[in-house]
């Protein structure tokens, strides 16, 4: 079968250069399905993508759709003929459906029953024909953010400009918003100009011409080489923050690196805020000494070529400067103010029109803190320094510094602290009561900033939670899951021994004079909420589904426990002995559900020695079963009952006729399943 090539390029509006990326992926994903869907092979899909422009290039699909025979089935010989042998209404109707005629018919049979058979041709439509349907494609691809543009009611990205659909050098005709298919794109917004494809296969060469690099890759890779190449000649190192270097990359369409500078005066702000000014707000990449101290530079990335360069570094040095004047002026004005007087403005800022204002979350957060200090059993020092933290920890959201870069709370509270003479494990915690801030951030190295970061994100949580506002699907307007998964990485990095439950009930008792909802609902709900997260990080760490569920029972207890549980039971699970094992506490487990009541064992009611045996057995497992026993200790107690349950099972009937035996022997069923459940409910994990 002949084959060619297919091109789809959407020319746009300047998209957001945080869109862009998945807006690209999406496409090739829903042009590949819909090639799969239509039973069109092709040798591979190429996705491309710039600030104007989301495409993709198929190589070598197939021209037409293969010709299908099939065999269709119908009613039943009986069903299909009626008493005199003519075609029934039933056998006229299923061949009109395939588009045959009864006598097209034959018989088959199935199972010992004749069926109506007809063969159904079906032929393969050309490839030319069916492509029209890309334009059902580009209208169904969704963005964070939409926009309406003219008088059209499409609402999209931004607004369309041209579409290129080619299939070999035919157009593929279909139009949107008014906007016809053609061959004609548009290269470089200034230094580019109209350009015309011949054949799909030319595009990354043919806009190459035009000054625009279609492959998001290789634009990448022609930025960092150019910042290395400055690098090298000035004996710089240049910090490559991943994140920023995507958004530069959708920024451009021809990438050229250059390099500026700014007053060394400067260099006396702290130096977050000299790399935030430049990260966060001009796209521009730091520049560091050997020694690793920030120099007065920048690396900036034009959207254009070599020419006049000084002139496009001289307009950048003006904005920066403006930009760190404004930030060496904030930073002397709250040099000014005073930690008290500060704190003083939080109580007319509203944290939520239902939860109170900022000065209330912070009483909050500091009791709850204090509690978890007490729990814990910091020393008097840590207990101080935890409770004062937490009562100013949220000075710095007042400070000009903060107002005009948000990114820097926390940094720039620690900062302050120092300055007004705070206690250095005071500052240090007010900056890691943040933590983690993201994915890949770490948790809070020191035991009163983990603390006050756990006080603070339970508040935040059971506060929305008590008002109704719970993340539901994709929205999470509030961050909630990021404030759960960062209690629970707090909690198993710290290997503190705190049950989730008891915190949660602790946070609980700061929202009564809000809760929309009973104590137990919300309680429920929260619990269920952290286990959903629990469970997304033990499947992070490679954890098996059913050995994840084994340890999330009905009572989380503490994370810092069940990720060490979970990792035990996966390092054992290709052991020799761990299938009879779990098959033998698994047991237990199940047979003990049949215990209407708990009771004491009764041993002089033993018909067997084996009911002796593994009641001593337990027994030993018990004295050796502490608050302190380490979880691999623990599962290997359990392990070595395997041989004692076995017997048991072997020479005892625990369902007796005679009632007294039968409780007695489910009391020591049940007596011996809450010590396996204290592990893990083992009956939910999968033997082979």
């Amino acid at each position: 079968m002949s084959k060619k090539d297919l091109l789809l390029e959407i020319g746009l509006e300047e998209m957001p250069a945080r869109f862009v990326t998945s807006s690209m992926n999406s496409l090739k994903e829903k042009v590949e399905a819909w090639l799969n869907e239509k039973q069109l092979q092709f040798d591979a899909i190429e996705a491309f993508s710039t600030p104007r422009r989301l495409a993709i290039l198929v190589s070598q699909a197939d021209e037409a759709q293969k010709d299908i025979e099939e065999e269709a089935k119908g009613p039943a010989k009986k069903i299909a003929l009626d008493e005199k042998g003519e075609w029934s209404k039933a056998a006229a109707g299923f061949t009109r459906g395939q588009g045959a005629t009864v006598e097209d018919i034959y018989f088959k049979e199935i199972n010992g029953v004749e069926y109506a058979h007809v063969k159904k041709f079906i032929k393969g439509q050309a490839t030319i024909d069916l492509l029209p349907a890309l334009k059902d494609i580009i209208l169904s691809l969704t963005f964070p953010k939409n926009m309406r543009w003219a008088n059209n009611d499409l609402r999209y990205i931004r607004p369309i400009k041209w579409i290129v659909a080619l299939f070999g050098d035919t157009v593929v005709p279909f139009s949107i918003t008014g906007v016809e298919t053609d061959r004609k794109s548009l290269g470089h917004r200034f230094l580019g100009g109209e350009i015309s494809f011949t054949q799909p296969s030319n595009y990354k060469e043919a806009l190459l011409s035009q000054f625009v690099i279609a492959n998001p890759e290789e634009r990448k890779e022609a930025i960092l080489s150019q910042i290395k190449k400055i690098a090298e000649e000035n004996d710089w190192i240049i910090p490559i923050d991943a994140d920023l270097l995507e958004e530069v990359n959708n920024l451009v369409e021809y990438p050229t690196a250059l390099f500026g500078k700014f007053e060394e005066a400067f260099l006396e702000l702290p130096t977050e805020v000299l790399i935030t000014s430049m990260k966060e707000h001009q796209r521009y990449f730091p520049v560091k000494s050997k020694d690793n101290t920030l120099l007065p530079y920048f690396i900036t990335v034009r959207n254009g070529d070599h020419n006049h360069l000084e002139k496009v570094a001289k307009g950048n040095e003006k904005v920066l400067r403006a930009r760190l004047a404004d930030a060496a002026f904030f930073y002397k004005e709250d040099q000014k103010q005073d930690i008290d007087k500060l704190l003083a403005k939080l109580q007319s800022i509203v944290y939520h029109e239902e939860i109170g204002t900022l000065s209330e979350k912070v009483a909050r957060v500091q009791g709850l803190t204090n509690n978890i200090a007490d729990t814990l059993n910091f020393s008097a020092d840590e207990k101080k320094n935890a409770d004062r933290a937490a009562q100013i920890s949220k000075f710095d959201l007042v400070t000009n510094m903060v107002y005009e870069f948000p990114e820097l709370q926390g940094l720039m509270g620690e900062k302050y602290a120092l300055q007004k003479g705070e206690a250095p494990a005071v500052a240090k915690a007010i900056n890691e009561h943040y933590m983690p801030r993201h994915a890949d951030d770490n948790t809070a190295s020191s035991n009163e900033g983990a603390a006050l970061a756990l006080a603070e994100k339970l508040d935040t949580i059971v506060s929305f939670f008590a008002i109704g506002l719970i993340p539901t699907g994709s929205q999470d307007p509030y961050a909630l899951r990021r404030q759960a998964t960062g209690v629970v990485q707090t909690l198993m990095d710290k290997e503190w021994d705190l049950s989730l439950e008891e915190l949660v009930s602790l946070a609980m008792h700061n929202v009564k004079g809000f809760a929309k909802t009973s104590e137990e609902e919300l309680h429920k709900n929260i619990i269920d909420f952290f286990k959903a997260r629990i469970k997304h990080i033990l499947q992070a760490e490679g954890i098996r589904y059913d050995l994840i569920d084994a340890v999330l029972g009905d009572t989380l207890g503490s994370p810092a426990s069940l990720l060490k549980k979970a990792k035990v039971l996966d390092s054992h699970k290709d052991d020799a002995n761990f299938k009879n094992g779990i098959e033998a506490l698994a047991r237990v487990i199940n047979i003990s559900k049949k215990a209407e009541v708990k009771g004491s064992v009764n041993s002089s009611l033993f018909e067997n020695d084996e009911e002796g045996s593994l009641f001593r057995a337990v027994q030993s497992v018990k004295e050796k079963l502490t608050k302190d026993t380490e979880e691999d200790v623990y599962f290997t107690l359990l392990l070595s009952l395997e041989s004692s349950i076995a017997s048991y099972f072997d020479n005892t009937m625990v369902m007796s006729d005679n009632p007294s035996l039968k409780e007695n022997r489910l009391n020591q069923m049940t007596e011996l399943a809450d010590i396996i459940k204290g592990f893990a409910n083992v009956s939910e994990i999968m033997v082979k």
